[in-house]
């Protein structure tokens, strides 16, 4: 991992999906320590700078004497650490130390290098702080769950080795490192950031990938199984408009569905008495494209976020130290709540196109989707569940960042609220990859009903891959496992490595 430069979202994947190693080159040694030097400087004068001997918050104007300033940071950590609920997922933990290293090694913290090195070395040997999930309204920094980190550089809390929890203490030793003696102002630039926030986006990031890959395919896969028309997908309808992701994503679809037997089974005039096929396939890239555009907006705003620096005071080039606003995670909040939208329309879309498949009035297929219909459900009760979790991602895609409440004695009087507004994209992307696995199960089984004409040679491999995990349903049976087997099929990402391709 180079700190030399700004991280790409190819290094921030590759962070959330496997350890690494997080190494400081020379230049970012050289950056901390000039950091360093500046904060020392400030101590030695005897000059009172804000959060180096002063407190915190509401407490700015209390002057801290210099024998107290290493209690002063131990208790601002010790205190803060109030962070509530099921603990962060190592990935993301991973994350949010990467973040952190990354705004550390800018040298604009004021931190010695020794603290940035023992973050690096967690990352090394794998030993991710236990931080709760809750507790942070995403202003004056993720405090709550960055206070947990730091507890674990102080050898105080938990800290996960290879999924199991251990003592803060056994963990460091483990890792051959001593407790943190904190140096002045290192506690704030710890607790201070939008780490917390932004590793949570990023992850729902990741995940609303995948659910829109795999949206696409089964989007494409549907509407072949509909005898559906690939015209709406004509490149001269997307350039007419103009917008970039309605033509990726048509373009996309266009490449999915070439070579299609059934597509071409019903193209001649009079083989087809329909003359519009409904807004869930025409629309398609109106709809995905929008997303599209949505995704790679937040995308751009969480990279950069990524390396900011973003603790409070800040050090400058010429050692002059400034206060200012960069903990305020308002933009990551934005980019979540974008999101949450592009997450309840790819669930949105995708079960208006099982509710066609189950409908024979619609679809000229077999009733739900199976034979004997009536003795069998077949996919009644799974298009039921689509439902369920399409309105349960509508409830939680409420805009996080439109609300605030004051905190810290109203000194910090509006806040951001990204940290919730990130972590609920966890629940919304495992909810719509799981409406969209139903729609690839019926889409299918749809496509079996067709036989023996084809579709094409993409969407052809998609259904192999999905009928070797998952069975034909010719009678009813205990549904739930091929729902589990399919949604892990798409959060594992083996859809968007195709359609990623084409886009």
């Amino acid at each position: 991992m180079n700190f030399d430069k700004p991280l790409t979202l190819a290094d921030l994947r590759s962070v959330y999906e496997a350890p690494l190693r997080a190494d400081l080159s020379p230049s970012a040694l050289t950056r901390i320590d000039a950091g360093a030097r500046a904060i020392s400087a400030i101590v030695d004068s005897g000059a009172t700078v804000y959060g180096v001997n002063t407190g915190f918050g509401l407490l700015a104007n209390t002057t801290i004497a210099r024998s107290d300033l290493e209690a002063l940071q131990r208790n601002l950590v010790l205190s803060h650490a109030c962070g509530v609920g099921p603990l962060i997922p190592d990935a993301i933990v991973r994350l949010i130390l990467v973040l952190k290293i990354a705004s550390l090694s800018r040298g604009a913290s004021g931190v010695r290098r020794g603290t940035v090195q023992m973050l690096a070395r967690l990352v090394e040997v794998g030993i991710y702080p236990c931080i709760p999930s809750k507790g942070s309204v995403g202003a004056s920094g993720d405090l709550a769950p960055l206070a947990h980190l730091a507890a674990v550089l102080l050898g105080i809390g938990e800290a996960r080795v290879n999924g199991a929890a251990v003592p803060a203490s056994a963990a460091l030793e483990r890792a051959g490192l001593k407790p943190l003696v904190l140096g002045p102002k290192e506690g704030l630039a710890l607790l201070n950031g939008t780490q917390a926030s932004t590793a949570l986006a990023l992850a729902g990031l990741f995940e609303t990938e995948k659910a829109f890959a795999a949206g696409i395919a089964a989007g494409a896969m549907s509407t072949d199984a509909l005898k559906g028309s690939d015209t709406p997908f004509d490149a001269r309808i997307q350039a007419l408009r103009g917008q970039p992701g309605q033509i990726a994503v048509a373009a996309a679809l266009r490449v999915l569905m070439a070579g299609s037997e059934i597509r071409e089974s019903h193209r001649a005039p009079g083989a087809d008495d329909k003359v519009q096929d409904p807004y869930s396939l025409r629309c398609q890239p109106q709809v995905m494209g929008a997303v599209l555009d949505v995704m790679r907006a937040a995308a751009r705003t969480l990279e950069i976020e990524a390396s900011g620096v973003t603790d409070n005071p800040l050090v400058l080039d010429n050692g002059e130290v400034v206060s200012g606003g960069n903990f305020h995670a308002e933009p990551v909040a934005f980019a979540a709540d974008t999101l949450a939208l592009a997450l309840c329309e790819i669930g949105n879309i995708s079960e208006r196109r099982t509710a066609i498949l189950v409908d024979p009035k619609m679809s000229g297929l077999p009733a739900f989707l199976v034979k004997e219909s009536g003795l069998n459900s077949g996919f009644m009760i799974a298009q039921v569940t689509a439902a369920a979790l399409v309105a349960e991602n509508r409830m939680l895609a409420h805009p996080a960042s439109i609300d605030t409440v004051p905190t810290s004695a109203n000194q910090e009087d509006h806040v951001s609220m990204a940290t919730h507004g990130a972590r609920r994209l966890l629940d919304m992307a495992e909810n719509a990859a799981t409406v969209v696995a139903i729609e690839l199960l019926a889409a299918t089984q749809g496509l079996d009903f067709r036989r023996p004409l084809k579709s094409s040679k993409l969407l052809e491999q998609a259904a192999h891959d999905i009928r070797s995990l998952v069975g034909p349903y010719e009678r009813d049976r205990y549904f739930a496992p091929d729902i589990a087997a399919i949604t892990q099929y798409v959060r594992g990402g083996a859809l968007q490595k195709l359609v990623y391709a084409l886009l």
